[in-house]
């Protein structure tokens, strides 16, 4: 079978061989299936310095500076598209009009609800994996199916902690909180920004500022979330409580470490043992290869369309909610205008 051609926008974060969070060249490296032929950036060091790195591995790469003409001319089967946020509804609307067979996002996935409308309907017809990579996590996949299983009954809540911001890395929480209640819809958001009015001018937390939510699910669950602290970086790593009917899950520290706690043993609460990481990055091959098998197969990845979109809403909804007090609103009735930029990638045009 022959390899399927892949095409990188935006390789920063790519120009070195170590298997880590956003090199998805290292990840595309780990994966026989798949021949990288082009890559597009702004900056012609970047596009130099990837090519340098990887001329032994793909050796018929051709490094662009236009988006456009790239996808015109390459006809790649594969986008891997790890630009900036503001950039994707546009860049993911040419890929599907030159013939890719399937997209992988980076996050976060647009700037607005528009956007994002735009970007669900492209791909109907093709497979879009957006790399929220606790998808894929042999930790948090065996915790999810322990609950499946009943291992605390039935939920009724699940707490989250830890939230740094509500839109750049917002969507790792919302999506995973989703994932651990079973993947029910969510209905309605409550919620509000925080309230950073004493932050300097200058603050990067202004950008994309952090908050507090309500999130009510069609089946009745509620999750709730909570901010990180004062100041990014003190509070909670990604951490969750799940409430159950026969017991509690504490997740904490990304899933690294959990423990059960149940009224029922002697013990009440015991440690769960997950599995441990083996590479720095075991999230970034499997991404690659659940899209490959989702291209062959013509079925849908571990995180598509319908994950991406509740993922993505729900951080628009905290901050449409705020803008009323904390009124609850229902996604059926969002604001496709509010729009958040998030912080700058660093592979902008000049």
């Amino acid at each position: 079978m022959d390899k399927l051609t892949v095409a990188i926008a935006g390789c920063h974060r790519m120009i070195t061989r170590k298997l880590g969070s956003h090199n998805f060249a290292a990840a595309l490296h780990s994966v026989e299936e798949v021949d990288v032929v082009a890559v597009f950036d702004f900056d012609s060091t970047t596009r130099d310095e990837f090519i340098d790195c990887w001329k032994d591995v793909w050796p018929r790469v051709r490094a662009h500076d236009d988006y456009q003409k790239m996808m015109a001319t390459v006809n790649p089967d594969i986008l891997l598209l790890a630009t900036r946020q503001t950039m994707h509804a546009d860049q993911i609307e040419v890929a599907v009009q030159s013939g890719v067979k399937g997209i992988l996002c980076d996050k976060p996935l647009v700037t607005s609800l528009s956007e994002m409308d735009r970007v669900l309907l492209a791909c109907q017809d093709i497979p879009l994996l957006f790399a929220l990579d606790r998808r894929w996590f042999d930790r948090y996949r065996l915790i999810r199916r322990l609950i499946t299983k009943g291992l605390v009954g039935d939920i009724s809540s699940i707490i989250s902690y830890g939230l740094s911001n509500l839109i750049n890395h917002g969507c790792h929480w919302y999506d995973s909180l989703l994932a651990l209640a079973g993947d029910v819809e969510p209905v309605w958001v409550s919620g509000l920004v925080e309230d950073l009015s004493d932050e300097p001018d200058d603050s990067r937390r202004l950008i994309d500022p952090s908050g507090r939510s309500q999130i009510g699910l069609d089946n009745g669950v509620v999750l709730y979330i909570t901010v990180d602290g004062k100041h990014q970086g003190d509070g909670l790593p990604m951490s969750f409580e799940v409430v159950g009917s026969k017991g509690r899950l504490f997740v904490l520290d990304d899933a690294k470490q959990t423990f059960h706690w149940t009224i029922d043993e002697t013990s009440q609460i015991k440690q769960i043992e997950t599995p441990r990481d083996i590479n720095p990055w075991p999230a970034g091959p499997a991404m690659v290869s659940d899209l490959v098998s989702s291209i062959h197969s013509g079925k849908r990845t571990a995180c598509d369309i319908d994950q991406a979109r509740r993922a993505t809403e729900i951080g628009f909804a905290i901050h449409q909610s705020s803008l009323s007090s904390g009124k609850r609103i229902n996604l059926t009735d969002l604001d496709r205008s509010i729009r958040i930029e998030s912080f700058p990638w660093g592979n902008e045009p000049n």
